[in-house]
């Protein structure tokens, strides 16, 4: 129900039904970490409360988009979702790009002394000047860009959340566990050939020609991939 997942384009009663299908078809194979982000904390802490509820492994939440929270309503927003799910694991998930503002890394190292089950962020800002500055004592952080893989674990990331991962698991998976420049580099333009298409309705592609049964379909406003991205996906080998 992340970036890739769609889910801030799903209503609360959906994203609830497609959480309880992961949790239940992971069984004990799988650790589900749900996002729970969402416009309003009053959402927020409810999709958190059900998560933590059906037995995810972990929660994370987005900055609600479109108004721009100082530190203080930064803070809390963030204890309140991860107070409703205590004692479940929370992590921030940082993407100023889509949120539209960055979160305040000395508001974090307050949320993480004052509710014990903050444990980690996921990272999505580049470059590497914007995603250092969230390498934060008491956080485990989790590489969003591919690109920066192997810089973010060689200075003590632990591991990656990969939008290519949903379709292209063994490659990142590689990388992940040999983090080289090489190897990130070879991730980053793979992802360039994906956005250079229709992100979602592209991987879902990928997915399908790789033998997963799904459709291409998006929620709007995303939409389908035209002629044209078509013809430069099918150039992507996989």
């Amino acid at each position: 129900m992340g970036t890739t997942g769609e889910g801030i384009l799903l209503d609360p009663a959906e994203r609830r039904t497609v959480m309880e299908g992961f949790v239940n078809a992971a069984g004990d194979r799988v650790p589900v970490a749900v996002h729970a982000g969402a416009q309003t904390t009053a959402q927020s802490v409810a999709l958190a409360e059900h998560a933590a509820s059906i037995g995810a492994a972990a929660v994370a939440v987005i900055g609600p988009p479109y108004f721009k929270l100082d530190a203080e309503g930064q803070f809390r927003h963030l204890r309140a979702v991860a107070r409703a799910c205590h004692p479940t694991p929370f992590y921030v998930y940082e993407l100023a790009d889509a949120a539209g503002y960055p979160f305040d890394p000395a508001m974090l190292l307050r949320l993480r002394d004052e509710q014990d089950n903050v444990v980690g962020m996921k990272v999505s800002d580049a470059p590497w000047e914007r995603f250092e500055r969230y390498l934060l004592e008491g956080y485990d952080i989790l590489v969003g860009p591919e690109a920066l893989i192997h810089r973010g674990m060689q200075a003590g990331a632990v591991g990656a959340v990969s939008a290519l991962a949903s379709a292209f698991p063994d490659r990142v998976d590689a990388v992940v566990r040999n983090p080289t420049k090489e190897g990130a580099a070879g991730l980053s333009d793979l992802r360039g050939q994906i956005e250079a298409t229709q992100r979602h309705a592209a991987l879902k592609r990928i997915l399908a020609r790789r033998g997963v049964a799904v459709q291409p379909d998006v929620r709007a406003p995303l939409r389908d991939l035209d002629e044209a991205e078509r013809e430069l996906l099918a150039r992507i080998s996989i």
